[in-house]
Order: structure tokens, then sequence, then C-alpha cells
């Protein structure tokens, strides 16, 4: 996956496991670093140098949580990052990379898979 990605991600300056932190981000806003590395299997000495370098890019604001001086919670800036949209192209771009386009069984295959995996992601939140 990573080398699938990362000539689209080369030019928003990102590594996959950053572009993975920001998406889980974008889901779950103020997010703990405990949560967030349990939701990317990542360990705090992996996720904590990932987030520091993506702080340091503006992309990411950490803070003390107030109530658990130990822990922190990391927020999303993506509202005001100009680089948004051109992140949200990339997984279209990816299955353009994939995929045939001007295949239309390959597009409708496409399509169905899409829709079978959003009936499992509704059927995991209803059971969560």
């Amino acid at each position: 996956m990573t080398r699938a990605y990362a000539p689209l991600l080369e030019p928003l300056g990102l590594t996959y496991p950053q572009y993975i932190a920001l998406l889980a981000l974008s889901e779950e806003d103020g997010v703990s670093v405990k949560r967030l590395g349990e939701r990317l299997s990542l360990d705090s000495g992996t996720l904590t140098p990932l987030l520091k370098r993506l702080e340091e890019t503006g992309l990411v604001e950490r803070h003390r949580d107030r109530e658990d001086e130990a822990s922190f919670a990391s927020t999303s800036r993506s509202t005001v990052d100009r680089s948004t949209e051109k992140r949200r192209v990339v997984p279209t771009a990816l299955a353009c990379r994939v995929v045939d386009v001007t295949d239309a069984r390959a597009v409708a295959k496409l399509e169905r898979l899409q829709k079978e995996l959003e009936a499992l992601v509704c059927q995991l939140e209803k059971s969560a």
C-alpha cells in the first residue's frame, strides 16, 4: 500500500502513515493519541513522532487533555488546511491507477464493491 500511495502523496508532502492518521482524525476529530494508536494499530513510539511531524507542518494540533494530564489529544486542522481538497482526491486517483476507467465492467464492479463496503460499514456502526 505504501508503494501504491507514495506517488500520490509525495506532492502533498505526506507519507502513507501520515495520510492514514489524517484520515482517522477527519473521522474522529479530537481523539486521544491512545485511541488513535488503537485505531491505526500503532504504538505511541511510532505515533507520537508522526503526529509531531504533522504538527510541525500545521496539519495537526496536539494538546494536553484537561481531565487527564498524562494523555494528549490530537485535533485535525483540516478545516483551515488548504491541501484538504488535494487529499480528498487521493482515493479516486489510486482507484484510477488500479482500474481501467474506460472498461465499463470494471467500473461497475468497483461501484458494486463500494456499495458493499458502505453496507458493511453501516452494519459495523450499528453493532458498535
